[in-house]
């Protein structure tokens, strides 16, 4: 802890992979908010050349100074997005805790500042949490509401590339409710609801106090709103929005090549935000002897440097006896039988639709339904028997049968999660 005068808090997560953009957001940071206390949160382990010698943040915040529980083994649950995203609240609570804490400001790595956020600080001194939307404007055609507003109601309202907290009780409330949230289910599947870190604030608004929704043009501004908003300037006279200074710009999608195709398509007359990202890509090139170039992921393998697949990652996270049986899913050279040996074989047995070659498949949902008492089971026959009240759970307990067969029946009266027996 630190005794000093509370002050400005601002980080990003990334692996190491994306450390050229987060010295472009770094960097652009320190420039307009000199005051501000920069730290890089690591979803990676810190390699021994990486220090902030030379650097433009303040400090390295490595996972297992975040009080995660079980944090090694919780890493083989996610992917490389889904990590950098899930350790965010995290981090938020860790800053959160300190002395000399105010507030604390959240960009993605992908995103620079290009001028100050006194709007945004401002509208934290009175409230616990800021968000900014992905639209703040309908969108005039069918086209760009299938691209964007669509969209948003598929990963979330919210874009939590940005997110801003004040250091209140009910700051730390919310950073303790998205941690709890995050470390069970940041997932990126969207087919089940989900989307990293960013389809739960959704909620925010509702279960916390003092939420505001920043509206202004200038934040925020990605391809999915340039439909809607006019961006206009240069690198050296600067860029505005709708007439109002650019505040920070979201380059998601970069590296696949998707932000340009939208870009074309959503900001096509508009040569402001082509200079813009030209800009961008000779900002973020690392240089050839940049040693981030031949530095892999940590989590990317097993010990022995067998790649990690999916499946792996989904059959650890979704059933409790693996993390029970494994507590090191990565370890390979040991006398007992490891994860990635269960994986080989029994696992191949149980679970072919993971494990067959040239068969697809999706992580399975989290198991919901936690069972039927002794005495609900009983209401329920009773129920069933009754010419009107029964015909539908009579209809019902059919659908199971044929779908689940009787030991789907035995399952649920027993309250034995799917996935939950012996490894």
């Amino acid at each position: 802890m630190n005794a000093t005068a509370p002050r400005l808090h601002v980080f990003t997560s990334a692996a190491v992979n994306y450390l050229p953009k987060v010295r472009a957001l770094c960097r652009s940071i320190r420039q307009h908010h000199p005051e501000a206390l920069i730290h890089f949160a690591l979803a990676d382990e810190r390699p021994s050349w990486l220090t902030t010698q030379g650097e433009p943040f303040d400090s390295i915040v490595e996972l297992s100074q975040l009080d995660i529980p079980n944090w090694h083994a919780w890493t083989f649950q996610h992917t490389i997005v889904e990590l950098s995203t899930a350790i965010k609240p995290f981090v938020l609570k860790h800053l959160l805790g300190r002395d000399d804490c105010d507030r604390v400001l959240y960009f993605d790595p992908d995103m620079v500042l290009f001028s100050r956020v006194d709007d945004v600080l401002g509208s934290l001194s009175g409230a616990n949490v800021v968000l900014t939307p992905h639209q703040t404007t309908p969108e005039s055609t069918k086209a760009a509401v299938i691209d964007n507003e669509i969209t948003s109601l598929r990963v979330g309202v919210f874009n939590l590339g940005f997110i801003g907290v004040r250091n209140t009780a009910e700051g730390r409330n919310f950073a303790e409710w998205w941690s709890q949230r995050c470390y069970e289910f940041c997932r990126a599947e969207i087919h089940y609801g989900l989307f990293t870190d960013q389809k739960w604030i959704n909620f925010a608004p509702i279960f916390f106090e003092g939420v505001a929704i920043l509206k202004s043009p200038r934040l925020n501004v990605a391809t999915w709103n340039l439909t809607t908003r006019r961006m206009e300037g240069s690198i050296a006279a600067g860029f505005r929005v709708d007439g109002e200074p650019l505040a920070f710009y979201h380059f998601t999608g970069f590296d696949s090549g998707a932000h340009r195709i939208m870009a074309i398509k959503n900001a096509s007359g508009q040569p402001a935000v082509q200079e813009l990202i030209a800009w961008y890509e000779r900002e973020t090139e690392p240089g050839r002897d940049d040693p981030v170039v031949t530095t892999p992921w940590a989590f990317a393998q097993f010990q022995d440097g067998t790649k990690i697949e999916p499946q792996h990652r989904w059959l650890y996270r979704d059933r409790r006896d693996l993390q029970l049986a494994f507590p090191d899913p990565y370890l390979v050279d040991s006398p007992k039988l490891t994860f990635l040996e269960w994986c080989i074989t029994e696992g191949r047995i149980r679970y072919p639709e993971y494990f067959t070659k040239g068969r697809k498949a999706h992580a399975s949902f989290p198991a919901t339904y936690s069972g039927v008492s002794p005495t609900m089971a009983m209401h329920l026959l009773g129920l069933m028997f009754q010419p009107k009240a029964g015909k539908a759970l009579r209809t019902r307990l059919v659908q199971m049968i044929r779908r689940e067969g009787f030991a789907g029946i035995v399952r649920r009266l027993r309250r034995v999660p799917e996935g939950e027996g012996r490894a």
